[in-house]
């Protein structure tokens, strides 16, 4: 079926949330451009949850510009991934990145 959401399995390199797996349903990402982010970022911050690690793809057309961020906690060899998102427009450089207080909440409860 098009259109149909595969759920990502957890293997020897990625461990995922039910967190992940909602957003990932609710934006449209999928399991490939999630991996794809974490191994090649744009760009790298500090994660807003304590030892985490969030990075940056910028995604979209000259005229609708948007960013995909994964959050994830490093664990050993494997990554624990949290989160996923997408941001409109470009979001500015910084320690923190600006997270929608819902989600904050949401991860809150996860970790």
């Amino acid at each position: 079926m098009i259109g149909q959401f595969k759920f990502p399995k957890d293997d020897k390199k990625y461990s995922w949330t039910r967190h992940v797996v909602g957003k990932m349903q609710y934006y449209r990402i999928s399991e490939g451009i999630v991996k794809r982010i974490i191994k090649m970022p744009k760009r790298v911050e500090k994660g807003i949850a304590e030892g985490t690690v969030a990075c940056m793809k910028p995604v979209g057309s000259s005229k609708k510009k948007e960013e995909l961020w994964v959050m994830y906690q490093p664990k050993g060899a494997r990554k624990h991934i949290i989160t996923s998102w997408r941001y409109p427009g470009t979001s500015p450089v910084r320690d923190v990145l600006p997270i929608p207080q819902d989600i904050l909440d949401e991860i809150k409860n996860i970790i």
